[in-house]
């Protein structure tokens, strides 16, 4: 069914619930898995501009998206790992296109319309941009074991 899996990733513990579907759905169509992270401090943002070295935080997003790739490499999964920064929408979309995925997975953290009207959601941001199948799961902090490096 599905060959090739986007999945975002944001350093978080919500990032659990959306790695918790992916792993079986994966294993079930043998795809392959791609995570991604958008990174989003100010070195992040501004690095090639400013000519900056790479910061803590840049670090630190590579070190976490290595151990997750690990950890499906282990469920014997097919994955690897792309750091981004910038807008997270528009990489996202872009890394889906690039890559050819065909599923974009992704975790919500379910603040509701209103909330969501007035801080943004990145989920939303990426099913409006792409034609591509975005799967939104309810991300719920402390549900689930999270693997956070923050």
């Amino acid at each position: 069914m599905y060959r090739h899996v986007l999945v975002a990733l944001e350093n978080s513990p919500y990032d659990e619930a959306i790695l918790h579907h992916v792993r079986p759905l994966a294993q079930l169509c043998q795809a392959k898995v791609t995570l991604i992270h958008v990174a989003d401090g100010f070195a992040a943002r501004n690095m090639q501009q400013l000519k900056l070295r790479e910061s803590e935080e840049i670090r630190a997003d590579r070190a976490y998206l290595d151990r997750c790739v690990a950890d499906l490499v282990a469920a014997s999964l097919d994955a690897e790992a792309v750091l981004a920064s910038g807008d997270a929408a528009g990489e996202i979309c872009a890394a889906a296109e690039r890559e050819s995925c065909d599923l974009i997975a992704m975790a919500t953290h379910g603040h509701g319309f209103l909330n969501d009207m007035v801080r943004g959601s990145v989920a939303n941001q990426v099913r409006h941009r792409t034609l591509i199948p975005v799967l939104m799961v309810r991300g719920l902090p402390g549900s689930t074991p999270a693997r956070s490096a923050r």
